[in-house]
């Protein structure tokens, strides 16, 4: 987990149907709290820097994260921490 930050302010929490239909709510409530946390999941060394950044500076966080099932999906949030979106890659 990354020690910058904790309870990070997510804003209005949205689900695209896709990922809806693909992922259970354990498995999304599960993404939401590690992404809340700073923990980024499967992302790669320079998304996991450029999140850290992103703390610092109010930018856009990223995270990705598998399903049970290996299923890959996303979860974003907006640089005004506005809004916070849980997709699959085919949803951007």
């Amino acid at each position: 987990m990354n020690a910058i930050q904790t309870g990070l302010e997510l804003g209005q929490l949205l689900i695209t149907p896709a990922a809806r239909e693909a992922l259970s709510p354990v498995e999304v409530n599960a993404a939401l709290n590690r992404h809340a946390l700073g923990d980024w999941g499967d992302v790669t060394g320079d998304d996991g820097v450029a999140n850290d950044e992103a703390l610092k500076n109010e930018g856009r966080l990223f995270s990705a994260y598998h399903g049970s099932d290996g299923l890959k999906f996303w979860v974003i949030t907006e640089s005004d921490r506005s809004a916070t979106t849980v997709m699959l890659p085919e949803d951007y």
